[in-house]
């Protein structure tokens, strides 16, 4: 077998090798059926049995009530920045957007397409983010339908550390990139999204998290392909679904489930982000972090080193010694880690072994 390599990708992201073999084994049978999953009709009852079972491990690892619906829909996160909007603003009315990198950027921008999207605070300096907004900078409009953030910014490795107090009006939150890292209080959200391809599963599938109540708040005249009440009312299935994405989501639920759920997951997060901002800070004189300390994230840690052709040097030598995927985000360059929940401890505790030698070479 091909030896492994340790992928910080930060997506599609590296899954868990035991989720992997299982897909592997089921892959040209799926229990009896005489057909593939990636064969099998999304009408048929073994589908409807992974539907079904995703939803009910979603629900059991994150604490989902039963007051909220759980969709599965294509597009990615970015089609959320989309439909958010279209189906719940208006001309006439207001959403608050608070603004901590690209990906919110982008959603604020698709807001001002449907309605009044007010920027409720940016910490944008010079096209850069280095930290997240403190709850004294927040200025939320009244009368906003809700207020609108990025838990976790991938490119810029900034994280909500809490989530801001808005009073009473619904928070959507897209967590695409740490999802189910963290233990988070679901009735805290009117709305949670992410794409699956950092901690659920590969690309093509997005979980959306709402409450049922802030159903009957959905305008008229959408789309029925971009209307949540077409998904809510067919379970999903109104067209056909991303049958192998849903598919492999559970196995990882059901990994994530056989570690201890998302507690025992977060308390790994917190070792992995320990141990290599450990060793930022300790060779800060070679290894700098491009984020302010309080709003350091646990999944996407970027750093710069004292030049760019060392940086190239970094990446290409990590590449030799198995660390695939470290170099930054092509807008703002340095080196990026990303660790998401089945990035094994093992990996980042030989990445800054190989930094501790790196820093000693030069």
């Amino acid at each position: 077998m091909t030896t492994r390599k340790y992928n910080f990708n930060p997506g599609p992201a590296t899954l868990p090798f035991e989720s992997l073999q299982e897909a592997q084994k089921e892959l040209l049978d799926y229990h009896g059926a005489g057909m593939s999953i990636l064969e099998i009709s999304h009408r048929s009852k073994e589908f409807e049995a992974i539907l079904a079972e995703t939803k009910s491990l979603m629900r059991k690892i994150m604490g989902i009530p039963d007051t909220y619906e759980i969709l599965f829909l294509g597009g990615g996160a970015s089609l959320q920045f989309t439909m958010v909007p279209m189906n719940f603003l208006t001309k006439d009315k207001k959403a608050d957007y608070i603004i901590t990198g690209s990906w919110s950027k982008k959603a604020h921008k698709e807001a001002k397409l449907f309605g009044q999207a007010n920027v409720a605070a940016t910490t944008e300096v010079d096209g850069k983010f280095r930290r997240i907004p403190k709850q004294s900078e927040l200025k939320l409009d009244p009368g906003a339908e809700y207020v609108h953030l990025t838990s976790n910014n991938t490119i810029f490795g900034t994280q909500f550390q809490t989530f801001p107090n808005i009073g009473t009006k619904p928070l959507f939150a897209d967590m695409s990139s740490d999802i189910l890292s963290r233990r988070v209080d679901v009735t805290k959200f009117g709305m949670i999204y992410a794409g699956a391809q950092k901690n659920l599963g590969p690309a093509g599938v997005t979980v959306i998290i709402l409450r049922k109540d802030l159903v009957s708040k959905i305008g008229a005249n959408i789309p029925t392909l971009l209307d949540y009440r077409t998904h809510i009312e067919k379970d999903s299935l109104y067209n056909t679904p991303p049958v192998f994405p849903i598919y492999i989501m559970k196995l990882v639920l059901k990994w994530v489930d056989k570690q201890g759920g998302v507690d025992a997951v977060e308390k790994i997060n917190n070792q992995k982000a320990e141990i290599l901002y450990g060793s930022i800070d300790k060779y800060k004189d070679f290894y700098r972090s491009t984020v302010d300390t309080d709003s350091r994230s646990k999944m996407n840690v970027t750093f710069r080193l004292p030049s760019e052709e060392l940086e190239k040097e970094f990446i290409d030598k990590g590449a030799a010694n198995n660390f695939h995927g470290l170099k930054g985000h092509r807008s703002v360059g340095g080196i990026r880690v990303s660790m998401y929940n089945a990035l094994p401890l093992e990996g980042i505790q030989k990445l800054t072994e190989f930094m501790k030698k790196f820093k000693e070479s030069h």
